[in-house]
């Protein structure tokens, strides 16, 4: 066969791998297999090459990581032919729309398998029907309330089909930036729009460069980069919207020098922050027009970088997390910002798992982790008895763990484990364990995790009664949502977090990506009730650890200080916080 001489690039060569990765999970293929086949092609995306063919022959690509002899059979394959015949094997007997069953909540390859098999179920539209008309329900395993959840599931995706969560949005972004900088004529390039302003969810990806050469011209290169489907050109001539083989949206903004912190300033947005800046620039007889300043006499003002646009119309500048026209330009102009919460004022973690209940690591391996991101102490916050399905600790195993933690803090030096537990907050309202146990704990975190389709007076209720015990320290991801694919159950948040403040419980902004729960916008509301916040990692593994930069970026959206969160905080204090909600 003649070699195939169109070229294959990283990210198409990516969106194959993750292809076949998909088709496995389908056929119900031992999860490692399609696992391998993920992990290549995110290292394969992170090359950021249009040809791959030189990687190949030289023998580079065989000792990336992630790159194994399966994988790298079918990456040679697609250089030498352009095709997978792995791919289209899998493909066989396989519907099209079949893979976009297992984006549904609460399906997995033998659920997607037996709807297939049973009712011939081949894309969401089947799946919709099947369920609205009784026959989902009638399948073993199914019933009634599984399949109007099956239903809210399918609403869900539909209307969050083309968002992402923010680390994978930002991860995504930062390849992006990294082959935007190589360009010859690209002299600085940042990531802008939602990412910046660290909100939870992405819908696309926008870059500002700095260009020497014109602006125009160079957008238009980007819009020929490997592994592009789709470019258009925008309003603005500099501007492109790049769609790729894989899905992934970018808008490119090439700009000037001279242009550069305004463009950054519009990119970043959000659309109510810029129409309020317009006006108020108006105001001051000032003029925001495209990616210029223009000054009372009609000149462009000469601005060296972003903080000075801000510094030009009398205003703090404004950081890009605080940018969503909820009144940060009137604090800025009072120069009233707060002094928003950075990482390093981070003291410690409460809400940890270990191999206890579900956790990966050690009670010790935990420690050191915490230790080497330079904390003060980690808290180990095990799932009660009730949470059978995460390993839910029984009493005696519990002692042992408390023992443990004995053991290994008389090991440690400069550095401390506090003994906590994730509690179940019960359908009445009761914690998990009696009040003896419960005393046993350094602090207690609450928290629900079974009966979420109680309605909203009945959960507030459940709440409310759970922080009238006084072991709860912290309250934990107190909506319950899981972005994307689980709504907020129903309940009166602003009940919650008003007596949260009465009887000084702390509310958790639970820091795992897929939760980012408490809402920055009811964080926002719990500064204001004067709630005391805890930023929890919920580290279910010693990488989970660094969930707290998500928790942190939340934070700082919704204006927390550090006086203002818990774990800013040295042990002793925490300590003297979960003591004083028990002498209440």
């Amino acid at each position: 066969m003649a070699p195939y001489i169109g070229g294959m690039d990283s990210r198409s060569a990516a969106h194959v791998l993750s292809q076949i990765g998909a088709l496995l999970e389908v056929k119900g293929e031992q999860k490692f297999k399609a696992r391998a086949y993920a992990g290549a092609a995110r290292s394969l995306i992170a090359l950021d090459t249009d040809d791959l063919a030189p990687l190949l022959r030289s023998g580079e690509l065989a000792d990336i990581s992630g790159i194994g002899p399966a994988t790298l059979s079918v990456v040679r394959e697609l250089i030498e032919t352009g095709e997978s015949s792995y791919l289209n094997e899998l493909r066989e007997g396989v519907p099209e729309g079949l893979l976009e069953l297992f984006r549904v909540p609460g399906l997995n390859a033998a659920k997607v398998q037996l709807i297939h098999d049973s009712l011939g179920v081949q894309n969401l539209e089947d799946l919709e029907r099947v369920a609205q008309n009784g026959q989902l329900a009638e399948l073993p395993k199914f019933g009634k309330k599984t399949a109007e959840k099956i239903l809210r599931g399918i609403e869900t995706l539909r209307r969050n089909a083309h968002l992402k969560r923010f680390p994978a949005a930002a991860v995504e972004a930062h390849l992006l930036l990294a082959n935007v900088v190589k360009h010859p004529d690209v002299t600085h390039a940042d990531v802008a729009g939602s990412i910046r302003r660290h909100n939870e969810v992405v819908a696309d990806i926008d870059i500002v460069a700095e260009c020497s050469g014109d602006p125009a011209s160079v957008a238009a290169s980007f819009g020929r980069s490997p592994g592009v489907r789709e470019s258009k050109t925008c309003e603005d001539p500099g501007s492109v919207h790049i769609r790729f083989v894989d899905g992934t949206h970018l808008d490119m903004h090439c700009v000037t020098r001279a242009d550069y912190p305004v463009a950054l300033w519009r990119a970043t947005g959000s659309t109510a922050h810029i129409e309020e800046m317009k006006v108020l620039a108006r105001k001051k007889g000032f003029e925001i027009a495209g990616n210029s300043l223009i000054g009372k006499g009609g000149d462009r003002i000469r601005l060296k970088d972003e903080d000075a646009f801000f510094t030009a119309l009398d205003l703090e500048p404004i950081p890009p997390e605080m940018r969503e026209g909820m009144g940060e330009i009137e604090a800025a102009a009072r120069r009233e910002l707060p002094n928003l919460v950075t990482f390093d004022d981070i003291r410690g973690v409460l809400h940890c798992h270990s191999d206890y209940s579900d956790g990966t690591a050690t009670i010790e391996e935990m420690a050191a982790a915490a230790k080497e991101r330079g904390w003060d102490y980690i808290g180990i916050s095990d799932h009660s008895e009730s949470a059978f399905y995460a390993g839910g600790l029984k009493r005696d195993r519990l002692l042992r763990q408390q023992e443990e933690i004995d053991r290994v803090n008389a090991q440690m030096n400069g550095f401390r484990i506090l003994k906590g537990i994730e509690a179940d907050i019960l359908a009445d309202g009761r914690l998990d364990y009696d009040a003896e146990i419960l005393d046993g704990f350094d602090y207690v975190i609450g928290s629900i995790h079974s009966r979420f389709s109680m309605d909203g007076e009945a959960m507030t209720k459940r709440v409310l009664a759970a922080l009238d015990d006084p072991h709860l320290t912290i309250l934990a991801h107190p909506t319950g949502r899981l972005l994307l694919t689980r709504e907020p159950y129903a309940i009166n948040i602003e009940a919650v977090l008003e007596k949260a403040v009465q009887v000084g419980v702390a509310v958790e902004l639970n820091a795992d990506p897929h939760r980012l729960d408490l809402d920055w916008r009811y964080c926002r509301q719990a500064k204001e009730l004067g709630v005391t916040i805890e930023i929890g990692p919920d580290a279910h593994s010693t990488a989970g650890l660094d969930n707290v930069h998500f928790g942190i970026g939340m934070a700082r959206k919704a204006w927390l200080e550090a006086g203002e969160i818990l774990n800013t905080r040295n042990a002793d204090d925490v300590l003297a916080f979960a003591r004083k909600r028990r002498a209440r």
